[in-house]
């Protein structure tokens, strides 16, 4: 067991519904590294498969289905954890870029020599009732302790020792991946999934794209990700970048685990709403673009889609919950390692427990306003209002709309000399240019002008041309105790 990890418990000993059981074809597995490293292929796949066999026959499924690369992680495997209620996939990405051409590896910034590890790590849990799914993204950087095990290559036998979590791919390949979350966890793999980056791109490209909406600009020279602040549709090979980068700002791969969950849930969105789930023309063309590179459990066939896709053909990005691990030490040191993440070891068997019991993470909201996403919250922005048209009572109104919004305002509306402004202005320090910019996201038509030491405090000024002040809300919401949010509160509004 990893130092500072939660011990293996004594799960939830309810018994899992009965399942039918297929018989799949077996094939040729395909070489452990032949996975390109990018962020977010895993969870793609899950969405395609639990969602699109809900409106498709069985004959469709079936045909698709023979086109899964077989694995079998749980052979040999003892004293494992006891089931629990729903469902538990483990979803991995390898780094493995020897299948991307020279072409594909220059234009998304893919040199570089493979460490034919996991560069991406998901835990899904599929509720009993299927309404609901909850994914724990667990960082790739865990520090963790090997069990003994035999190098599935040379067969030389491994004594216990410490690594990174991603290195357990490495070292044994799906086997001891699977046991080595199962023992930070206590949690029962029942499926395991393992995609490459190729089938996520041409995915996306044949739903159409996915709309992303940023609050800033996004950029990452290694990646070659340039997005401006608003509103975008990314093909595959923007999303790819999308979900990749990890260099745009000091939250790192936490940043980018949130980027990847947020895409998710857009990506669930778009399927969902599109109609291509339940036309099967559509369908076939999307699953059979994916599954060409998928490697799976030998149990996971034909009937567990069916049965997954029929239960939530009502799947919504509200359906979905995201969390990661709860952290102690984000640079914890470890000797001939390096820097790692050490997991909180008291947070972290919380949310694990509720996995096994099949409890949600996300705690119940009030159904609040579509909101436009926003760099800075409202609560950190002080503004002071004045009145620069004839109209009485319009500096009241908007210090009341704003205050609602969320805005700190003085309160105190003043009129303005002289009082025939057109257009709303919103004056600013440009020391605070971020919040500015926010402000001016709630006051539709407002124009900006920089006031160099103004101080903090914003200017509004309404013009003959105020209509309403609009919801905002920062992207940097507070997401609970186990960093925890829901789909709908991520996708465009």
């Amino acid at each position: 067991m990893h130092r500072g990890g939660p011990p293996v418990p004594t799960p939830h000993s309810s018994p899992r519904p009965p399942r039918r059981h297929a018989t799949p074809p077996q094939r040729r597995s395909r070489k452990q590294d032949e996975r390109p490293r990018w962020g977010m292929r895993v969870a793609t796949s899950l969405s395609v498969l639990v969602l699109g066999a809900g409106g498709i026959g069985h004959a469709v499924v079936t045909s698709l289905e023979t086109g899964i690369d077989r694995v079998d992680p749980f052979k040999d495997m003892k004293n494992r954890p006891r089931a629990g209620n729903g469902m538990n996939l483990l979803l991995v990405g390898t780094d493995g870029r020897d299948k991307v051409g020279r072409e594909e590896k220059r234009k998304y910034r893919l040199g570089g020599a493979p460490c034919h590890c996991t560069d991406t790590i998901m835990l899904v849990h599929l509720s009993a009732d299927r309404e609901r799914a909850t994914i724990v993204s667990l960082p790739r950087d865990s520090y963790t302790e090997l069990p003994e095990h035999r190098d599935p290559a040379t067969g030389v036998e491994h004594a216990a020792h410490p690594v990174k979590l991603n290195a357990a791919y490495a070292e044994g390949g799906p086997s001891l991946t699977v046991r080595t979350v199962e023992r930070m966890t206590g949690v029962k793999v029942d499926h395991y999934l393992e995609v490459d980056f190729t089938s996520f791109m041409k995915t996306v490209d044949t739903l159409g794209g996915v709309q992303i909406c940023t609050a800033r600009p996004m950029k990452d020279s290694y990646t070659g990700l340039d997005l401006a602040a608003g509103t975008h549709w990314l093909d595959g090979g923007q999303a790819l970048r999308y979900v990749r980068s990890r260099h745009i700002d000091a939250a790192a791969d936490l940043g980018r685990m949130q980027r990847q969950q947020k895409f998710l849930a857009s990506l669930i969105k778009q399927a969902t709403s599109s109609g291509v789930l339940m036309n099967p023309v559509k369908f076939r063309d999307v699953a059979s673009t994916m599954l060409g590179s998928v490697r799976a459990d030998r149990g996971f066939g034909t009937d567990q889609l069916l049965d997954l896709g029929q239960a939530m053909r009502g799947f919504t990005p509200a359906s979905s919950e995201f969390a990661s691990v709860p952290i102690s030490d984000p640079s914890f040191p470890v000797k001939g390692i390096g820097s790692t993440v050490k997991w909180d070891p008291v947070k972290s068997e919380r949310l694990f427990e509720a996995l096994r019991e099949d409890k949600p993470l996300a705690s119940k909201r009030p159904q609040a306003p579509v909101a436009k996403p926003v760099d800075v919250a409202p609560g950190e922005i002080r503004v002071q209002v004045y009145n620069g048209t004839v109209q009485d009572g319009l500096g009241r109104k908007v210090d009341d709309a704003l205050r609602a919004t969320g805005f700190v305002t003085t309160r105190a509306p003043l009129n303005a000399e002289p009082r025939s402004l057109k257009h709303t202005l919103v004056e600013y320090d440009p020391r605070w240019d971020r919040s500015a910019k926010s402000l001016a996201a709630a006051l539709p038509g407002a124009e900006l002008r920089a006031v160099t030491g103004q101080g903090k405090t914003m200017k509004v000024t309404a013009g003959e041309n105020f209509g309403r002040v609009e919801r905002v809300q920062a992207e940097a919401r507070h997401r609970g105790e186990f960093g925890t949010i829901t789909g709908d509160q991520v996708v465009c509004p």
